[in-house]
């Protein structure tokens, strides 16, 4: 056991009520009425690391409010050594570049990079800002289904490369499912990518992220082919809960990616300089928090299952190796299209709709587990009731007009 995870046990991560949560002004709870248990948004419920916490009041003490430099070899050098104790990662600082967050490199680079075609392909389900933002900077959309093991389709994606798109966006950990892509399918796609000339844009922001008995490997060790042809781009802000604070990272392994990156617009200025701050604290001293989490997102994945195989065994999903998101197959319920929205009328609790990470998403929602296991338990047991007097009302439809 690592000294960083011997402390795991002294974190504490007890929740305010859901009063308390209510409070809040973030996206995820804003909006809601009070009664609503809200499981959108990828942030979490947990309190974030009392280094951060500290980092940031000092921060604020010194009045510290200004813009973020060009260049801050801190932050490159905390997250190297993050990645090169957690990821197994060698990061050269040298090749990181600040970024305000992981989607604004995503979108510049793929803007950068298209080609004349200006298609990209993305694995469908997919986070919904792809499906969004890329096609509004003038970005052609063009899907690429997951397996029934959650792999990416190789032969859709041979062939979408063979009409000329160049540029494949790929979640690693994957969101919504949360698979965590192994050596081998990482080591076919960058193959096949580099055989076709084109590159691929890793969202890695995941990374940091998995659970137990699975290993995030970084596009950028992968291969030579995947280093020539490929960008990493990650942020403490999912793994510790920091998406308000504007800073991420966009790093590099091989000359051919570095020269292309050098292409992109001057886009340091848009990253918040609180986000340096609490990004540089979370990865030089938030380990043992991110175990406590860990602990806690793996005892909570656990719950969900046997919660969902005793109350709700009508819903199909496959427990996510990484993240804190629950990809739920909800067509067995009879439920429509968007079984968020029955749901949270009916259970008062809030899903993302499956609709939004495109049309495989139909008869979906996806559920955040990162939370206490009391409110976990709270959802399944109200979202079965719901299910249940749904189900007892149709059968009550069916018996009256039988008579």
């Amino acid at each position: 056991m690592s000294a960083h995870r011997s402390q795991s046990a002294r974190i504490d991560l007890t929740l305010p009520s859901l009063a308390g949560l209510h409070t809040r002004r973030s996206e995820k709870w804003v909006g809601h009425d009070p009664d609503v248990i809200s499981s959108t948004i990828a942030e979490m419920d947990f309190p974030v690391a009392e280094p951060i916490i500290r980092a940031l009041h000092a921060a604020i003490d010194r009045h510290d409010f200004g813009y973020a430099p060009a260049t801050i070899p801190t932050l490159a050098e905390a997250f190297a050594g993050f990645a090169a104790r957690r990821l197994g990662w060698r990061v050269d600082p040298g090749q990181t570049t600040l970024l305000p967050d992981v989607m604004v490199g995503v979108l510049e680079l793929a803007r950068l990079l298209a080609g004349p075609n200006r298609s990209v392909a993305c694995p469908v389900p997919a986070y919904p800002p792809f499906l969004i933002e890329l096609p509004a900077a003038g970005l052609s959309v063009h899907p690429i289904p997951l397996t029934a093991s959650r792999a990416i389709d190789l032969d859709a994606l041979t062939t979408e490369l063979a009409t000329g798109t160049r540029v494949l966006i790929l979640a690693n950990p994957h969101n919504p499912t949360g698979h965590v892509l192994p050596r081998s399918e990482l080591e076919q796609l960058a193959e096949l990518v580099a055989a076709h000339d084109a590159w691929v844009i890793a969202d890695e922001i995941h990374g940091p992220l998995v659970l137990p008995d699975a290993h995030h490997i970084s596009w950028l060790t992968v291969s030579d082919a995947a280093r020539h042809c490929g960008f990493a781009l990650t942020s403490a802000s999912k793994a510790f809960n920091l998406a308000g604070l504007k800073a991420a990272l966009l790093i590099t392994a091989a000359d051919t990616a570095r020269r292309a990156a050098a292409q992109l617009p001057p886009l340091t200025d848009h990253a918040g300089l609180l986000g340096v701050v609490a990004a540089e604290a979370a990865f030089t001293e938030g380990e043992p928090w991110l175990d406590a989490v860990l602990a806690q997102l793996a005892t909570n994945r656990d719950l969900l299952t046997a919660l969902l195989a005793d109350h709700l065994p009508g819903i199909r999903w496959t427990p996510p190796e990484a993240t804190y998101l629950a990809w739920l197959d909800c067509r067995q319920l009879g439920l429509g299209d968007d079984p968020a929205v029955p749901l949270l009328s009916r259970a008062r609790v809030a899903l993302s709709s499956g609709l939004e990470y495109g049309q495989v998403g139909a008869g979906h929602a996806r559920l955040n587990f990162g939370t206490s296991p009391q409110l976990l338990t709270s959802m399944i047991d109200r979202l079965a009731a719901a299910v249940t007097e749904r189900a007892g009302s149709r059968a009550e439809v069916r018996t009256n007009v039988g008579h």
